[in-house]
């Protein structure tokens, strides 16, 4: 089987605003809606329509942030942390010789950077990455591309997702779909059984 898997709220957990949150000045006015109206754009650039250098430029305006890029950078990057019940999940299924394709929306900033921050992305025989394909989940655009591009085909790819409106899409498709929940790893691995995949322990370390 093939494996479309989301990357945020699913392999990793994400906190944009308390690592975003200490570049700005500690007299900042209306914190919480600077915060709000920069992550309101994030959308553009994981689209790609926006390069990093700007975006970058643009947000710590927005901020009143004082902070050099390279600080922005290594912010919006330590975001992260790793679910680890779903990478064990992930091993296993890798043993087992599914075909597993990261299907995320993602920037420049995070990739190619997380790739090499954590290594066990290396069990991933592919992805799909909206800033790459220009089109972010929901629109169905980047499920299109996903099909062509790996000749997918729907009846037998199962699709993990944090979000509802990323789920209707993905079976809009005809994929196999299951909403994560970060908090109920369990349901998942009923789901998973209930769809009668093979896993299997892994064979050495990722």
């Amino acid at each position: 089987m093939t494996f479309l898997i989301d990357i945020g709220r699913v392999l990793l957990d994400f906190d944009f605003e308390s690592l975003l949150g200490r570049l700005l000045p500690p007299d900042t006015a209306a914190p919480l809606q600077r915060l709000a109206i920069m992550l309101a754009r994030k959308d553009d650039f994981e689209t790609g329509a926006l390069d990093p250098e700007s975006f970058i430029e643009w947000a710590l305006e927005v901020l009143g942030s004082t902070a050099s890029p390279d600080a922005f950078r290594h912010a919006w990057r330590h975001i992260f942390t790793p679910n680890l019940p779903m990478w064990q999940t992930v091993r296993e299924l890798a043993a087992a010789g599914h075909r597993l394709i990261l299907f995320s929306n993602t920037n420049a900033i995070h990739c190619p950077w997380a790739f090499e921050y954590y290594p066990q992305f290396s069990l991933f025989h592919a992805a799909v990455l909206s800033y790459e394909v220009g089109a972010v989940k929901p629109d169905p655009a980047i499920y299109q591309y996903a099909i062509d591009t790996y000749q997918l085909d729907p009846a037998t790819t199962l699709y993990i997702d944090d979000l509802a409106d990323n789920i209707a899409t993905g079976r809009a498709h005809g994929f196999h779909c299951f909403q994560y929940d970060l908090a109920d790893h369990p349901a998942f691995l009923q789901w998973l059984r209930q769809e009668r995949v093979a896993i299997a322990p892994p064979t050495g370390r990722s």
